[in-house]
């Protein structure tokens, strides 16, 4: 089915994919015998108690069958039992209009909000569950939740509900934070969402989704609206519109607008210089290097071990990805994808191309999955600071190597002075 999306989008399906090694998860007997409180796994917090007092804060709201509050806008299509796929639209129980944004708003969170707010907000939505066929998108029009979606502020909704899961503490700390599931009769929006006029007109238009997203992102509208937009719905031609998993749009918008920047900066001049930007969140840290030379691209993660992501490994592990010239990835990866957008962005304002390095170390700080949208507001925050002008490749690299709180990974190999690719520097 995601290569029917992609085909939707216009986007090349032929690409090599490859699963790297996890590492053992946190132990469900350690978090049973730990009850959140004993700290067993090393956390500075349970992230499983976190999103069961979140929970039940939302249950105790519920008042009889139904579940009523301002969604900010915040909705997820699930990939299950496609094509019937959930649809999730999630409301903060009893928070009105005026106080709902903050719920799910990626661009003011970063910087301003920690994991466990973080973690808090979004486990305080009730999720109302919809059961909707991916082509009869139209059944979702009648109630305007698509519209809602899109809104550019929140929009009062009300489910009716037909069961809804009690608090319980899950016991898989890297699933995302997500609120309570309420299986719903119907959900109906009380107010009138206020969609932004670039998306009422080219929901009116005859264009591809692939060109709708491309102008929606350059008139300025939110990569985050976008993304529900092609989610729900609303773009593409009309005889090929339907519902897309959640996972999938992100996947796709990332890809198509870094496919056509990167298809405009790769025939401009490079920088002339090597440059060095960083910046850290959510015990996420991140260095970017830029240097001249034709357009490529290296992303590489180092995690941190003895971690929930990595469980009991004795070393950090380390997975890397790459493209050349074509643009075309080794595999698929949401991290990936997110970062490389964030980097072209700066590249394409600039009229310049570069070779790239970004480098991302994962720590123990990091101790819940939030998503990948932290990824991107990360980097691109590192632009917003003046760059270190190292003399070469070599001692860019040479000064990330100082920096990383896991120095033993990285090898600066001395034997050349010459800039080349980062196989001669990093050792796995």
């Amino acid at each position: 089915m995601l290569t029917e999306l992609y085909m939707m989008v216009g986007l090349d399906t032929h690409m090599e994919i490859h699963f790297a090694d996890m590492g053992k998860e946190i132990s469900p007997l350690l978090c049973v015998r730990c009850k959140g409180y004993r700290k067993l796994c090393g956390l500075p917090k349970c992230p499983l108690m976190i999103r069961f007092s979140s929970h039940f804060r939302s249950y105790v709201r519920i008042r009889g069958s139904s579940v009523s509050g301002a969604t900010p806008p915040s909705g997820l299509v699930g990939e299950s039992g496609y094509p019937e796929v959930p649809v999730l639209v999630g409301i903060p129980p009893g928070v009105g209009a005026d106080n709902a944004a903050i719920y799910d708003s990626p661009e003011s969170w970063w910087g301003t909000k920690s994991l466990e707010e973080i973690i808090e907000l979004r486990s305080s939505m009730v999720s109302a569950l919809l059961r909707v066929s991916a082509r009869n998108y139209k059944d979702l029009y009648r109630v305007e939740i698509p519209f809602a979606m899109v809104s550019s502020r929140p929009v009062d909704a009300e489910a009716k509900i037909k069961s809804i899961s009690s608090p319980t503490i899950p016991l898989d700390p890297r699933t995302p934070p997500q609120g309570l599931i309420a299986v719903a009769e119907s959900v109906n929006i009380g107010s009138n969402p206020k969609v932004p006029g670039e998306i009422e007109k080219i929901y009116n238009d005859e264009l591809k989704a692939s060109e709708a997203i491309w102008r929606l992102y350059k008139q300025g509208v939110s990569i985050y609206t976008i993304q529900r937009a092609l989610s729900f719905g609303l773009l593409g031609l009309p005889k090929n519109r339907r519902i897309v998993p959640t996972r999938w749009a992100i996947t796709a918008v990332d890809t198509t607008i870094a496919m056509k920047i990167h298809r405009e900066i790769r025939s401009m001049d490079s920088i002339d210089s090597v440059e060095l930007y960083r910046c850290e969140y959510l015990g996420n840290r991140f260095w970017v290097i830029l240097y001249p030379g034709p357009y490529s691209y290296e992303w590489i993660e180092i995690w941190h071990p003895n971690t929930i992501f990595t469980g009991i490994a004795r070393k950090p592990i380390i997975i890397r990805n790459r493209e050349g010239i074509s643009g075309e990835a080794v595999y698929m990866d949401g991290g990936y994808q997110a970062a490389r957008l964030a980097v072209l962005e700066n590249l394409y304002r600039r009229g310049r191309r570069a070779s790239i390095i970004v480098i991302r170390e994962i720590t123990p700080r990091y101790y819940a999955s939030v998503g990948n949208w932290h990824i991107r507001e990360t980097v691109r925050r590192s632009f917003m600071r003046s760059p270190d002008k190292p003399g070469s490749l070599l001692e860019a690299i040479s000064l990330v190597k100082e920096e990383l709180m896991a120095k033993d990974l990285i090898r600066v190999d001395r034997y050349s002075g010459t800039q080349t690719t980062l196989d001669r520097f990093f050792s796995e």
